[in-house]
């Protein structure tokens, strides 16, 4: 072999083993930055898929509930009825306006009577009520009233006639409750009481009167000989 020969190969390596360390190198710096390249290939990837993936039709979303008015009704009687069949409670009005977000019926002239597990009767009158959905809740305004008839219980127990009137009352007559933040007259029987707000309780039997607060008591001998014969009022 000549010594041409031995040059021209010892140089040629020489470029082949300089060319590998370049590309060496190269991968080297290259695989540094490798993770980043894969995250801005793949989030490329996405943003394709997402432009380029048709849109399938949805179901219509529900209408959020507005506080328009659903239906009116005109001359009406709603009647509610317990578990066994009993008449729970009936609503009647000359006009009633339903609230769909709030499930409230607003009743011009409303009546509304309760009947509880024992039979006992509450009526409410006035000239506009606000009922919840199934009437055990309602908010009475302008010449409100309520009356819980006479009763007597299995051990013949008497409890007189009560009644309440003011501007404003509101009744729970499920619980036997009527409450109001405005002066009210409450009626027992023959007794009278007043205060300028009130909270009463038929099943503990507790009226909470406060503010001006005043009371006529009539004995009953005297009720009895000034109206005989006549129930209670």
């Amino acid at each position: 072999m000549t010594t041409d020969s031995a040059s021209a190969r010892s140089g040629m390596l020489y470029q082949l083993r300089r060319s590998w360390r370049m590309a060496y190198r190269l991968w080297d710096s290259i695989a540094i930055y490798m993770p980043l390249l894969m995250m801005g290939a793949l989030a490329l990837g996405t943003y394709w898929l997402v432009r380029n993936t048709p849109i399938f039709s949805t179901p219509e979303l529900a209408r959020e509930v507005s506080h328009d008015v659903d239906y009116f009704m005109h001359k009406f009687t709603v009647k509610n009825f317990d578990e066994g069949g009993k008449l729970k409670s009936e609503i009647y009005g000359v006009e009633a306006r339903h609230f769909p977000d709030t499930d409230i019926l607003e009743i011009d002239q409303a009546r509304i009577r309760s009947i509880n597990a024992e039979g006992h009767i509450t009526t409410a009158t006035a000239n506009r009520a606000y009922s919840n959905g199934d009437g055990s809740e309602v908010q009475l305004t302008g010449n409100a009233r309520v009356v819980r008839e006479a009763s007597q219980d299995a051990s013949g127990k008497q409890t007189p006639r009560l009644e309440f009137r003011g501007e404003f009352l509101h009744a729970f007559l499920n619980e036997e409750r009527v409450k109001s933040h405005k002066p009210v007259l409450l009626i027992r029987g023959t007794d009278q009481f007043t205060g300028d707000n009130f909270a009463y309780d038929n099943l503990d039997q507790v009226a909470d009167l406060k503010g001006r607060v005043r009371g006529v008591l009539v004995p009953r001998s005297a009720a009895s000989a000034a109206a005989p014969g006549l129930p209670a009022r």
